[in-house]
């Protein structure tokens, strides 16, 4: 649906080709998609393999009959056709035209474009799912709507990292607090995602929005996964992952509850205690450090296996490390403690 709805996007001669149609109060059914299977459903109609044009779409559109056109719309490939898609098909549409785009989008899994004249609208059918093609500013309302409740969520989200940053210097980090943090990760990357397609119906008319949606996600991505790789625990048939994949397949009300978040993701025992300690093994706080590639990252956490053990360790003992000397282990040091200050005063201020 994405791919279809990015074709019909404003800015695309495919949508001009639908003003046109809509603006001229004219009908159209159209299907993107020449395959033979859409083909041994036309009946009639005329060949004609022609580029496309918007020009040319509005004026074809005057007759009767569906339009077919090629899988990425740059030809038009046939004109005044009629389908006859399979009638057992279900559909729950009223309108022939509409009935029709239905069932052979359910039927074909192709992307059919019905244009009705009595509604002034729109609609795009892929397999079972409908979209309204919306006008730019109905979609830009919604976008800058989404985006300042975006930038609270993301507000929570820093407030909530700061949090645990701190708690995890002086070892205090609770299953609980963990959670806390995933929950305004996921719901941060759910709302993101909301608008990736709010700026694919936008087309040309949506750079602006993805501007201000790239600033404000500004690393969350990246924060999701280190945060699991701190704490998710990994065992026989389960990663880091695993540990993604349960988090994307969790509903909205489940997201919302600590203890579900908590049992998918493995973060807690048999007991089921929100309350209880947990360490981290320090990735988040070291991807802080200036200059410490993930290679490095990764060889210093198997070395020491928890954040603070990383901590007390001397520049000597992170010499240790393959990669690292003594100078270098004395700038981590320094860099963890700058952290490690900068948390704390941060939580108690």
């Amino acid at each position: 649906m994405l791919s279809a709805l990015a074709t019909t996007a404003p800015g695309q001669p495919l949508r001009e080709g639908l003003d046109r149609i809509r603006e001229a109060d004219l009908g159209a059914l159209l299907v993107i998609g020449d395959d033979p299977a859409v083909l041994a459903i036309c009946s009639g109609g005329f060949l004609l393999d022609a580029s496309f044009s918007p020009q040319r779409l509005s004026e074809l559109a005057k007759m009767d009959g569906a339009i077919i056109l090629a899988n990425d719309a740059s030809r038009i490939a046939r004109a005044n056709v009629q389908l006859m898609p399979d009638p057992s098909v279900p559909t729950a549409e009223t309108g022939t035209r509409h009935r029709t785009a239905e069932r052979v989008a359910r039927s074909l899994g192709v992307a059919v474009i019905s244009v009705s004249e009595s509604r002034d609208a729109i609609t795009v059918y892929l397999d079972a799912e409908q979209r309204p093609l919306l006008s730019s500013s109905v979609l830009l309302a919604r976008a800058n709507q989404a985006l300042q409740t975006l930038e609270q969520y993301r507000k929570r989200l820093d407030h909530a990292s700061s949090e645990l940053a701190a708690l995890e210097v002086e070892d205090l980090v609770t299953v609980r607090d963990v959670v806390s943090l995933v929950q305004r990760l996921e719901m941060v990357r759910r709302i993101s995602d909301e608008i990736e397609v709010t700026i694919v119906e936008l087309g040309t008319d949506g750079r602006l929005v993805r501007l201000q949606l790239e600033e404000l996600l500004g690393g969350a991505d990246d924060e999701r996964r280190l945060v699991l790789r701190d704490y998710v625990v990994s065992g026989h048939e389960w990663d880091l992952a695993a540990a993604l994949g349960a988090l994307d397949t969790l509903e909205t009300e489940e997201l919302l509850d600590a203890r579900t978040v908590a049992s998918a993701l493995h973060l807690v025992g048999p007991a089921d205690d929100l309350d209880a300690s947990v360490t981290a093994r320090g990735y988040r706080l070291l991807t802080r450090v200036p200059r410490l590639p993930d290679l490095l990252i990764d060889r210093v956490v198997e070395r020491f296996g928890t954040l603070q053990k990383i901590m007390r360790a001397t520049p000597a003992e992170l010499a240790e490390v393959a990669g690292l000397n003594e100078a270098r282990g004395r700038s981590i040091k320094d860099a963890l403690g700058r952290l490690a200050e900068s948390s704390i005063l941060d939580h108690y201020s």
